[in-house]
């Protein structure tokens, strides 16, 4: 996370610093980007740079954390617009993290995340949603959800329901942009996926 100097920047030097990093860590991964680059770009000393975060790490997470929160954020208006079909919101919110897919920049930024995820990079980018206050985080989705056209008993399992169609959500993200999938392409096949879902697999 940044140091609280960080946030007492005007907003134009915050972006500033965020839009640098972001080109920086849009052109190589984490472990190669360069501070020297992003202080360059941005026009500040490298004692600016330590003044506002610990490490590049800090400033990489940061930036995970805030595409992470906005996605959420989308995502509980589609559910609200979508009268609390989980299915249909999700189908919205992959819609839309797959738009800015025509954009270089964003295209890359994202094939770099992916292609050198850990732990720590999944943990951030989902939110925390794998950590134990997962009913605490969840608890605003689930107050706005529909249930009851799922087949489900109990909060347990609609947890497990949320924590499935994330995984499936989050492997067809990591698809379109390591196999560079058109957006048509990455639609279809993510709209299979949750019509599967919302079917169930086994006959009964």
């Amino acid at each position: 996370m940044p140091k609280k100097t960080f946030f007492h920047l005007s907003k134009d030097k915050q972006d500033t610093l965020i839009q640098c990093a972001k080109r920086e860590f849009s052109r190589v991964p984490l472990h190669e980007a360069s501070i020297a680059n992003i202080i360059k770009d941005a026009g500040i000393s490298r004692g600016s740079f330590y003044q506002y975060f610990e490490e590049k790490e800090d400033l990489y997470y940061y930036l995970l954390n805030q595409s992470s929160q906005k996605n959420n954020e989308r995502f509980i208006a589609a559910l609200k617009e979508k009268n609390g079909d989980i299915f249909e919101a999700f189908i919205v919110s992959f819609q839309f993290m797959i738009q800015n897919h025509t954009n270089q920049e964003h295209k890359n930024f994202f094939r770099n995340v992916f292609l050198n995820m850990n732990y720590k990079t999944e943990k951030t980018f989902t939110n925390n949603l794998y950590e134990e206050n997962l009913k605490n985080q969840l608890l605003p989705i689930i107050s706005l959800m529909n249930t009851e056209n799922l087949n489900i008993q109990g909060e347990r399992e609609l947890q497990h329901i949320l924590k499935i169609i994330i995984a499936v959500t989050f492997d067809n993200l990591i698809q379109v942009f390591v196999k560079d999938l058109s957006y048509e392409e990455a639609l279809k096949n993510y709209g299979e996926q949750m019509d599967l879902l919302k079917r169930g697999f086994k006959k009964i």
